[in-house]
């Protein structure tokens, strides 16, 4: 089984490449198709790591830095929520569509540089592999019991409070 941070690396290199191809997309009919499925992927990705990652994080296996890197996650999980609303406000194509996703797209960036050099190095570092794979699992099956992002709500979350409630 998949430890935890090769899933969400996969779901990484997924973002950059529904990114991409929304670079190539030429009409509102092809930026929808591309962009309906990527925003939901995020939003499912974001309640993914809020649910499993960041409290073990928190507690046991993030070192120093683990509250201090989980309030920037939080915080650019709901930058990202925030553009992925924005965009969905406005027709497919249009030019305050594009500043949504621009949002979303720029802040996801941020986001997944932190995790990648920061986050994630320092998780692999502190957590086990058998805590790592059991948290691949707790992933993947969260997926499965939230298909279509089915019973998740997206909604932002106040840092401190997650902090204080995950500690």
């Amino acid at each position: 089984m998949d430890d935890i941070t090769a899933l969400i690396l996969e779901d990484h290199h997924r973002f950059r490449v529904g990114f991409a191809r929304l670079d190539d997309a030429r009409t509102p009919e092809e930026l929808a198709a591309i962009w309906g499925p990527l925003a939901l992927h995020l939003d499912i990705h974001a309640d993914a790591e809020e649910e499993i990652l960041y409290p073990h994080l928190l507690t046991d296996a993030g070192g120093g830095e683990a509250e201090e890197e989980t309030d920037d996650a939080i915080r650019d999980h709901n930058k990202i929520r925030d553009g992925i609303e924005e965009a969905n406000r406005h027709p497919v194509g249009s030019d305050e569509w594009w500043r949504g996703v621009w949002t979303a797209r720029t802040e996801n960036s941020d986001h997944l540089r932190e995790e990648e050099d920061e986050v994630l190095p320092d998780f692999r570092k502190h957590a086990s592999l058998e805590l790592r794979r059991e948290l691949g699992t707790r992933w993947l099956t969260f997926f499965g019991e939230h298909p279509q992002g089915q019973g998740l709500s997206f909604a932002d979350k106040d840092p401190r409070k997650y902090i204080d409630e995950n500690s």
